[in-house]
Order: C-alpha cells, then sequence, then structure tokens
C-alpha cells in the first residue's frame, strides 16, 4: 500500500524507523527486531540506507521482510555517487522485492570522499524525484525544521524543499528535533511558501544521555533545557534515565498529535522494547483521534 494512500485515510499515522546492519552477521537480528516491531502494528516502517548506499542490499531484504509481516514499508535511496545505471538497477531491486514507497535523500558524503568527488548525476534528492515518479513509486523527502547543517540559513533550505516538493514528493519525514515550538515554526514557514504536502513528525527517544552530544553533533538539533535537566539529573542511573526518556518522548507525541500533526514517526534505533513503551503511553490517543476521521 502507498503511504499517500494511509495520510489520506488517517488523521494521525504512527511509523517506525529500523536501520540496516553494517556487518553481514548482524542481518538476522536486525530483522528479528523489524519483525517484533511489526508487531506494533505502526502504519508504515522505513528502513535506512548506508553512506554511498553501503547497506542498500540489506534494505531492500529488509523491506521485503516487513511487507510479509503485512506492514508497509519505506525504503531509503541515496543518491550520492549515483549514475543513470545505478538509479535503474536500485529501482529494480526494490521492484523485485515488492516495495511501493521510497524516502528519496542526497545521502551522507563517506568521511573518506571530498563533496565535489561524491556528488554525481544526481546532486540533490530533488533529482532523483522524477525518476521515481516514472517508475511508480509514492515518494516521501525529508526536511529539517531547524535547517539543514550545510545550508546558510533556513530561507535557502526551503527554497530548496520546495524544489524537492516541485518535484513530486509526496509527503515530508522530518530530521529528530526535540523541541515542538522549533516544528509549529517551520510549518507556518512552509505553509507561507506554498508547501502543503503532508510533514511527519520524526521524533528520537533519548533513553541514553550520552545520545545527546552525539544527536547534537550530527543534526545540531537545539536541546532544550528541559531534557538537558533529565540527562543530568538522570545519566547516572540506566533505568531511570530510560524512563525519562520515554516519558519525554511521550510528551512531545502528545503535544503534536493535540496540535493536528498529521503523522508520528519514531527512530527506534533498533529497540523494539522503547518504542513499545512509548506506544503503550500513546495507543488510545491515537485510537482516538483517529476515530474522528471514520465518524
Amino acid at each position: 500500500m502507498k503511504i499517500s494512500d494511509i495520510l489520506n485515510k488517517k488523521n494521525v499515522t504512527l511509523s517506525l524507523e529500523v536501520f540496516p546492519p553494517k556487518k553481514q552477521d548482524a542481518f538476522e537480528g536486525v530483522v528479528k527486531t523489524a519483525k517484533e516491531l511489526t508487531l506494533l502494528k505502526p502504519d508504515f516502517m522505513s528502513i535506512t540506507y548506508g553512506a554511498n548506499g553501503s547497506t542498500r542490499e540489506n534494505t531492500a531484504e529488509i523491506a521485503c521482510e516487513i511487507e510479509k509481516c503485512g506492514v508497509p514499508s519505506l525504503a531509503h535511496l541515496t543518491c550520492i555517487g549515483a549514475n543513470a545505471e545505478g538509479l535503474d538497477n536500485a529501482i529494480e531491486r526494490l521492484k523485485k522485492f515488492g516495495i511501493s514507497n521510497v524516502l528519496a535523500l542526497r545521502g551522507d558524503i563517506p568521511q573518506d570522499m571530498e563533496k565535489e568527488e561524491a556528488i554525481g548525476k544526481y546532486p540533490h534528492a530533488s533529482d532523483l524525484v522524477p525518476a521515481l515518479k516514472d517508475a511508480g513509486f509514492c515518494v516521501g523527502g525529508a526536511c529539517y525544521p531547524e535547517g539543514h547543517p550545510e545550508s546558510a540559513n533556513r530561507a535557502i533550505d526551503i527554497d530548496n524543499l520546495k524544489k524537492k516538493v516541485d518535484a513530486g514528493v509526496d509527503f515530508l519525514t522530518t530530521q529528530m528535533f526535540f523541541d515542538n515550538d522549533m516544528l509549529y515554526s517551520f510549518l507556518y514557514q512552509l505553509q507561507s511558501k506554498g508547501i502543503h504536502v503532508p510533514v511527519i513528525a520524526g521524533i528520537m527517544p533519548i533513553t541514553n544521555a550520552a545520545q545527546v552530544q552525539k544527536m547534537v553533533m550530527m543534526s545540531n538539533a537545539f536541546i532544550p533545557r528541559k531534557l538537558l535537566a533529565i540527562c543530568d539529573k538522570y545519566s547516572d542511573d540506566k533505568e531511570a534515565m530510560r524512563q525519562a526518556g520515554i516519558a519525554y518522548a511521550t510528551d512531545q507525541i502528545i503535544d503534536l498529535i493535540s496540535n493536528g500533526i498529521r503523522g508520528i514517526h519514531i527512530y527506534t534505533m533498533n529497540k523494539s522494547a522503547i518504542s513499545t513503551d512509548i506506544l503503550h503511553n500513546v495507543d488510545n490517543i491515537l485510537k482516538a483521534v483517529n476515530k474522528e476521521k471514520t465518524e
């Protein structure tokens, strides 16, 4: 099933994200986790794609396993270093595995490559979109509520996002953020630029204080004082930090749903137990808001 159809049928969708293993001997463990997550009955599940397509084969195979469990999958596809033949091969592989939904991404520049060397025929995610749409895929794109780390400012970033939407993306999924007001301000700016596709909010549960520093380095995300206080207070108590992180993510999700956000996307970090606890906290809220759609 195409995610665009799911978004049209529900007031709020719930999706989960897993990432393929870097080493092949961990493949079965990730598949097991993915199948455990399908038992939570998300509306769809997203599977990431390694730098320079390093996990492309596992991405398609895991997406296929998810589809077998009755959950639509969203396979990531990057364009860094891609050429026309490589893109055609990737599209055919996704079709072979029965994948209907693709998240079009530029991808990260490999550490051992200069940007000019890494950029191939498709320098931007928007360059991927027409080929994917022509192939019949429902296509998603990424967006950054606090601005892409490589953008000079948010205005330029939104102008580039508009190009992606105009190229044909059906929906957008945000990078992780920890202050909902950042998202609300971002959505207002999108509306003013004529960007009206559904925006799915990406939530990263922080259950380990060390994650905060890593998240800041990766995405330049603003960390609210409330979350910093939680990490400072419970950093030495693993179980307390886990519980506090789940509570913080739960509060974010409830606020987002209450303010009309169309979709919630949880970055699971391949930890099914944490996602299970969060969904237990919001399952009746999701049922209530989606019941409104059918009445």
